[in-house]
């Protein structure tokens, strides 16, 4: 029979003694070790989750993007293991592995659930995770929960998340049991342990602060430390992105957004007065004359040419979901995504070389009807207290002409505040969801469909035509996440692309409802004195992404429908434009002497030799941004002091972009860009912008 004296010997002896600093640091670098496995493997879940964008992309490019991507989850690491570092000062705080478990579980936890929503916002949005995240928390929850829960696989991602944590939790359990120290049987008596003086803790302390701070930089140069520019070391902007870290970049964008100084709203490079006058240079044309030049930046009045205005009454103006130039037909893609499209495009002008300026809807609202930029702090601008300037938008300057309006709208006008900042801006008659009876299809996300939403529109348009001059807004939704269309579906269904077979779905109902609407709308009286502009409201990316501005999302096509246009201007013109061209376009067709500050041109009366422009940014409240000429764009980091990079683009069927080293035209572009941002961030900010002494900014002339 067994001593039940040596019995009890053992098993005190099998007890885990206190953590010693040999321990503690051993428990320290495997729950390390545990998290940057975590990181690694969300890596290569989003590479593969995402593999369409692989493309010829060699091996050896996404091995150099996970080697500066260790980097990156490294600095991640080293802040959240802090509180174990700062537990070298205590032994009682060392043995204190309980609340390392559950700080070091809750934390990862959140890093794990970041990661797999990354997944699907890198694929639709192909960006890491950004400053869109609070942008979406902020909007109506409804809607937002209605878009995820019916657009993408949640039920798949929370189960992941649970099944990622439990093993988390065990992982940092056995971090614990294997790294603390347990106590020796020596003939009957439990050894004890001494816990290492406090100079000797301190002197650790030191050395691990000093290792941990090296971590964190990422680099060994003088300086700043590692910033997302380094990871930029390939020629695959897929490989780059992957090089970053989702986490850090959201902590960034929530420190940018929630600063009190605005940190993220554009600073002055260059003296006001030498701004102003870059601005001037590259916007007021031969045929304008520039006014109230002491107070604002680029207030003018225009006439355009009497041979260059067409016999016009209305407009109409379709802002079109998500219709990325990349699927267009007539812009040279495969895939007969937009076969109506690609018709109107032979009846009409279609501009080849055209750009959003942002990569969300409300950017293309403001931008297209207000004729104002996208611009770094400012990209939610609807919504901003400067949101309720008033603009020279097409609003403003058709209201002063006693213009009717209407706008019809697929979904809810409290989305982005459309109601509130077009009302201000002088519409007045809105058809929102609500107002539409009987729909053909209403999905619980956004609304209506876009036939029930073009149907609406024609109806408003016949109810005008014996009255006074018109001019409305048409858009489309049916486009966007969660792809709720009609059944049956009135096109064939796209199958061959993948991860983009529901989005080109989408896009071709869109297309094929437009299609509708055209053919309808030519049977009407008014169709023969109306100026038709179609647009994309932005792009989407698909399997090229071109530079890291990535141009799919940006490259949309913009169409002029109107009596006599092609015999005045042709069917096509590759000047380069973004939105903030439509409306001086528009009004140098209409004729007749108007006063405006669009931040735009009129593109069809350009001086000779002129090719065009563009100032384009990305959502996600960054200060990135880049200027597009005829081949070329120039695109400017977030961090100023880092070199702009500039790149030769080309559309069409071989889609891409190389660096040009050394161009000569670099030093003048970012000149002009930085110009341009700058002098309108101020009018903005000083409400300069487009009103005078509380009056529309226009002179009410029409010919």
């Amino acid at each position: 029979m067994a001593n039940p004296d040596a019995l009890s010997q053992q098993r005190a002896s099998s007890r885990l003694l206190q953590p010693t600093v040999k321990s503690h640091l051993a428990y320290t670098l495997l729950c390390a070790l545990v998290m940057m496995v975590m990181f690694t493997l969300l890596r290569v879940a989003l590479l593969v989750y995402n593999r369409e964008m692989i493309l010829d992309t060699p091996a050896s490019t996404f091995f150099e993007a996970f080697t500066n991507g260790l980097r990156f989850d490294l600095r991640l690491v080293v802040y959240l293991s802090v509180p174990l570092v700062l537990a070298l000062f205590s032994a009682r705080a060392m043995a204190a592995r309980g609340f390392f478990r559950l700080w070091l579980t809750v934390v990862s936890s959140i890093a794990l659930f970041l990661g797999l929503v990354e997944m699907d916002f890198y694929r639709e949005f192909h960006q890491r995770l950004n400053g869109l995240v609070f942008q979406y928390i902020k909007e109506d929850p409804k809607t937002v929960s209605s878009m995820l829960w019916y657009g993408f696989p949640v039920v798949r991602y929370l189960l992941a998340w649970v099944v990622g944590t439990v093993i988390l939790t065990l992982a940092f359990k056995g971090a614990d049991r294997a790294t603390r120290p347990r106590g020796p049987f020596s003939g009957g008596s439990v050894s004890t342990r001494q816990i290492a003086p406090w100079y000797s803790r301190i002197a650790v302390f030191v050395v691990c602060l000093l290792v941990c701070v090296i971590a964190a930089r990422g680099t060994l140069r003088q300086g700043p430390p590692m910033r997302w520019g380094d990871v930029y070391t390939t020629d695959s902007n897929f490989a780059n992105q992957l090089g970053l870290n989702g986490t850090l970049s959201l902590v960034a964008a929530a420190k940018s957004r929630m600063s009190e100084d605005r940190d993220n709203v554009w600073k002055a490079t260059l003296p006001q007065p030498q701004a102003q006058q870059i601005v001037r240079d590259l916007l007021v044309m031969p045929d304008d004359k520039l006014v109230d030049g002491e107070t604002a930046a680029v207030r003018r009045d225009y006439t355009p040419p009497a041979d260059k205005t067409l016999p016009i009454k209305n407009v109409v103006v379709i802002l079109m979901e998500s219709m990325a130039g990349h699927s267009v037909g007539a812009l040279g893609a495969p895939g007969n995504i937009t076969p109506y499209l690609d018709k109107l495009s032979k009846e009409g002008l279609l501009f080849d070389r055209f750009f959003s300026n942002g990569t969300h809807t409300h950017q293309g609202m403001f931008a297209t009807m207000a004729c104002f930029p996208n611009l770094p702090g400012f990209e939610y601008l609807m919504q901003t207290p400067e949101g309720s300037h008033k603009l020279s938008g097409l609003p403003q300057l058709l209201s002063a002409r006693d213009y009717d309006d209407v706008y019809v709208y697929n979904g809810d006008f409290a989305w982005d505040n459309q109601s509130g900042f077009f009302s201000n801006q002088g519409m007045t008659n809105f058809i929102g969801r609500n107002d539409f009876v009987n729909p053909v299809f209403s999905d619980p996300t956004w609304g209506v469909s876009d036939q029930d939403m073009f149907d609406r529109g024609l109806v408003e348009l016949k109810a005008r035509e014996n009255g006074k001059p018109f001019y409305a807004l048409l858009q489309t939704l049916s486009n966007h996440t969660p792809y709720a269309l009609p059944t049956p579906l009135p096109v064939e269904r796209v199958t061959d692309r993948g991860s983009l077979n529901e989005h080109l779905t989408a896009m071709r109902y869109s297309d094929w409802a437009l299609g509708q609407f055209f053919e309808k709308a030519r049977k009407e009286p008014y169709f023969k004195e109306t100026l038709f502009v179609v647009v994309g409201d932005h792009g989407f990316g698909n399997e090229r992404q071109i530079t890291e501005m990535d141009l799919g999302r940006f490259n949309v096509p913009m169409l002029f429908i109107a009596p006599g246009i092609q015999e005045k201007f042709g069917q096509r013109d590759h000047t380069v434009g973004t939105q903030i061209d439509i409306v001086p376009t528009i009004m140098g067709r209409i004729g007749g002497e108007v006063r405006h500050q669009c931040w735009g041109r009129d593109l069809l009366n350009l001086p000779e030799g002129d090719t065009g422009f563009g100032v384009i940014k990305p959502s996600g409240s960054e200060q990135t941004t880049a200027i597009i000429t005829a081949d070329q764009v120039l695109v400017l980091p977030k961090d100023k002091d880092m070199a702009p990079k500039m790149y030769r683009y080309e559309f069409g069927a071989t889609p891409g972009a190389e660096v040009v080293a050394d161009a000569p035209r670099t030093a003048e572009l970012k000149l002009k860009l930085e110009a341009f941002l700058q002098t309108a961030t101020k009018s903005l900010i000083d409400n300069t912008a487009g009103v005078v002494d509380g009056k529309p900014d226009v002179i009410v002339e029409a010919k």
